[in-house]
């Protein structure tokens, strides 16, 4: 893991660039048009992915790269077991056009189908995470030094869980619990979800709903750095370079076993 740790000043420093251009039209009135699939996308994804994808492209000459918004014009390498980048030059776009803070820029690198460093940067909140799978995971908020990450312990209160509850299917939560008591429910825009369980701040995130591998590998890297754990329902390790890239219903565990 090494030669990726030697990777991360620089993927943290473009993340950074990138959330400085995001977070110039973030001030301004901007405008949002619609993609094939009727997502919507702002000049600061198309700002974000500009800055991010040549200096990746300089890093690693040989590493293919999949990002969100060239994926969605139809500019798709093809990957497999060898390294490739996987970027969402803002996650959360939602949460951008609400302007509630909780969007994120995400960069992953996946070998042989797992993520094994990810960064995310949240630019309105100024925090940094960090992870690469072997290593361990940082937060640093402002100008603080970055400062490892764990996952923690579920406490005698209770898991606290990331997300809603399925609609209409408690027991589905039940047995995730597995008999523990609830102690609350949190909610977070974007990545962020993965980067709460990361720091010890919430046990478990059940995601039900569609998501692609661009969404899921930074966070998943720095839960896994950080002592976590990604899973498909059946409780099988969540795959990446799948085809298409699209993840099926995933539990992101913190501490919760």
């Amino acid at each position: 893991m090494s030669n990726y740790k030697n990777l991360l000043p620089d993927i943290v420093a473009v993340s950074h660039d990138a959330g400085a251009a995001i977070m110039k039209v973030y001030a301004t009135d901007f405008d949002v048009d619609r993609k094939a699939d009727n997502s919507p996308v702002t000049e600061a994804d198309l700002a974000a992915e500009a800055i991010i994808t040549p200096v990746l492209r300089a890093l690693t000459p040989d590493y293919p790269i999949v990002a969100e918004e060239a994926a969605s014009q139809g500019v798709l390498p093809t990957v497999g077991d060898e390294p490739f980048w996987l970027v969402d030059p803002l996650d959360g776009t939602k949460e951008f056009l609400n302007r509630n803070d909780e969007f994120t820029v995400n960069i992953a690198l996946v070998v042989n189908k797992e993520p094994v460093l990810g960064v995310i940067y949240a630019p309105a909140l100024d925090d940094t995470y960090t992870g690469i799978v072997g290593v361990g995971a940082t937060l640093a908020s402002g100008n603080d030094a970055a400062t490892p990450i764990s996952v923690r312990e579920v406490p005698d209160d209770g898991v606290t869980v990331l997300a809603s509850r399925r609609h209409g299917d408690p027991d589905t939560l039940a047995a995730f619990l597995d008999g523990r008591p609830l102690a609350g429910m949190k909610n977070a825009g974007s990545s962020l979800k993965f980067c709460l369980c990361a720091a010890g701040e919430a046990d478990v995130y059940p995601r039900f709903g569609p998501t692609m591998e661009w969404d899921t590998a930074a966070g998943h890297a720095i839960l896994s750095a950080a002592g976590g754990r990604v899973t498909t329902e059946d409780g099988e390790p969540l795959r990446y370079a799948k085809d298409p890239l699209r993840n099926p219903n995933f539990i992101a565990w913190g501490g919760l076993r």
